[in-house]
């Protein structure tokens, strides 16, 4: 039975899911859909996923959703190496943690921003809104120096990495959209983690296609 893998150019979340596939290796197809042109809102996405957003994962009669849930299955379907989550247990315990913090925290804090910076008319910015915005993400951006410890969040690259890195490309995104916008968001741990982890063929197989 054939895997499909439904993504949509942007989605942070869709994002990572990929990566987890090509990191495995994965035998699978992509069928991409487009938020423009409202494929998420047709019916028969929505049998897939009546919440109405990617990233799904077909395998066979089997439909599964949330990003979070599909790299933990994608590591148990194809279980040959390279490993998305560590073999000790610690270590894995911690990049699970990680990955709920990216969701807990810093994804909220990005789409607030967003939400104040991108999707609205010119006309209806809030010059005060953007600032206090930009000073929570900072913050919670700030915490992230330390967790940078090496070359990768936690030993080697595993779905941690892959969970944090669409968000940090969307911070360095909206630094070019946003007017004004300051550009040192990032500090230099996560910087430099930034630019290490964009070298990576997975990266540059799976960068969005609506960002080149």
């Amino acid at each position: 039975m054939s895997v499909v893998f439904y993504y949509a150019s942007g989605s942070p979340y869709a994002w990572r899911v990929w990566l987890a596939l090509e990191h495995k290796a994965a035998s699978y197809e992509i069928h991409v859909l487009s938020f423009d042109a409202g494929d998420l809102e047709t019916p028969a996405f929505a049998k897939l996923n009546p919440r109405q957003k990617v990233p799904v994962l077909v395998d066979g009669k089997f439909v599964l959703t949330e990003s979070s849930a599909i790299v933990e299955y994608v590591e148990e379907r194809w279980p040959q190496s390279p490993r998305l989550f560590a073999a000790d247990l610690q270590q894995r315990a911690t990049q699970r943690r990680l990955i709920r913090e990216i969701d807990g925290y810093i994804a909220p804090a990005i789409e607030h921003l967003a939400e104040t910076a991108i999707y609205v008319e010119p006309g209806q910015r809030s010059d005060a809104k953007i600032a206090e915005a930009v000073a929570a993400l900072r913050t919670e951006l700030a915490r992230w120096e330390s967790v940078v410890g090496g070359e990768y969040l936690v030993s080697e690259l595993s779905a941690a990495d892959f969970a944090l890195y669409p968000f940090v490309g969307l911070v360095q995104r909206f630094a070019k959209r946003i007017p004004n916008a300051p550009t040192d968001l990032l500090g230099p741990k996560l910087t430099a983690w930034a630019a290490r982890l964009t070298t990576l063929p997975v990266i540059k197989k799976t960068w969005p296609p609506h960002w080149k």
